[in-house]
């Protein structure tokens, strides 16, 4: 089967590209080995949704089709230091409707996939493994566990952290691990959130409290592995008095919604990211720290990068072309470096062990009430960051 472009992984970047491409003449092929499920009840995967990222997702016509009972507008965000220091960011202060977006995994795929599914110039190739994958001098040929052969100009590694179509590829990376886990859980509040997202930068870790729909909250605690594992281990009614306490009793107690679940965290830099017929997307390209909540929003921005690369090829030029694929490396470069050098500097400057010295915890914490008090620069920031 001949293709244009040929993308691996049907997760949210995967998909963005090929429905961003909806309107192109290039025909596309999405290999993915599992078809996107609801979840029961709440999805445990929750995204910020940058602002710019919502005029991206409504651009290709899947925002407007997500259940608006189950997202959540973000209009306030307080961020504490572990002694004293505090930022506050305001959506009204800033001058718009809402900060972010609060939405689950699973019902944002689902909508990438149907639609996705409708399209005239998508194949949605699923269950589907790649198992060879030879890159020619003039099409790539991906062949697939089952036996079937595809054959494209461009093959898009879109499947995750550790991409089996990089390592195919000869790609090598740079990895740090942080010997951190991020731990994950939805919660029952016993008093309301108003909108609010909390953020504490704590001894053991950083712990984010997202808002959802109604009296719901969203947790995600990046914490070093031994006290992620105990975390795991603690029953329902100590896990919700643990995460409680940890927020200052913030909301009230909380209750059990979903069971906590726990994923290793690293920074992962692809020393390029385009390659002749090849090109690397969301995690596959980059991993960065959750503490800024930007990991989907880098991925959703590199699928409409490529997207307008590639809708932009004159029918003349060969897609897969290395030359035309570095104008997506060259505009995603400096946005990807930047938010991976500031996370990754704010990690070590609160969560090294070295960190825990007085001086420098009366610094950085001086350093953030100082910020708070430059509206013009911290409103700067807020709106680079909402994109």
């Amino acid at each position: 089967m001949k293709y244009d472009l040929i993308i691996v992984g049907g997760g949210l970047a995967g998909l963005a590209l090929a429905v961003a491409l909806r309107r192109s003449r290039l025909k596309v092929a999405v290999v993915e080995a599992r078809m996107p499920v609801e979840p029961v009840g709440w999805d445990a995967r929750i995204y910020a949704v940058s602002p710019g990222n919502v005029r991206f997702l409504d651009a290709i016509g899947i925002w407007r089709h997500l259940d608006r009972a189950r997202c959540q507008p973000v209009r306030k965000m307080s961020v504490f230091g572990d002694r004293g220091g505090r930022l506050d960011f305001s959506a009204y202060d800033c001058g718009v409707g809402e900060l972010a977006w609060i939405v689950e995994s699973a019902p944002l795929q689902r909508e990438l996939w149907e639609t996705a599914r409708r399209q005239g110039n998508v194949d949605l190739l699923c269950p589907a493994e790649p198992a060879l994958l030879d890159i020619g001098a003039g099409e790539a040929v991906l062949e697939l566990a089952d036996r079937r052969s595809l054959s494209a100009r461009l093959v898009v590694a879109a499947d995750g952290a550790d991409s089996w179509t990089r390592a195919a590829a000869g790609i090598d990376v740079d990895s740090l691990p942080y010997d951190q886990m991020g731990v994950v859980a939805n919660f029952r509040t016993g008093q309301p959130h108003r909108a609010t997202a909390w953020q504490w930068f704590r001894a053991d870790g950083v712990l984010a409290w997202l808002p959802l729909p109604g009296d719901l909250v969203s947790m995600v605690w990046s914490t070093p592995t031994a006290h992620a594992q105990e975390l795991l281990a603690l029953a329902p009614a100590e896990f919700c008095e643990r995460v409680a306490a940890a927020g200052n009793y913030r909301l009230g107690g909380l209750e059990p919604v979903t069971p906590p679940a726990g994923f290793p965290l690293r920074l992962m830099r692809a020393p390029n990211t385009v390659a002749p017929r090849l090109a690397l997307i969301g995690d596959a390209a980059h991993t960065i720290h959750p503490l800024s909540g930007h990991g989907i929003n880098l991925g959703f921005q590199d699928a409409r990068s490529l997207a307008e690369v590639l809708a932009a090829c004159p029918q003349h030029v060969d897609c897969g072309d290395l030359q035309w694929l570095r104008r997506h490396e060259r505009a995603r470069r400096e946005e990807v470096v930047a938010l991976q050098s500031v996370t990754h500097g704010l990690q070590r400057l609160f969560g090294a062990p070295q960190a825990q010295n007085a001086p420098l915890r009366a610094l950085r914490n001086f350093g953030m009430n100082l910020f708070d008090r430059l509206p013009v620069i911290k409103d700067a920031l807020a709106r680079y960051a909402m994109g």
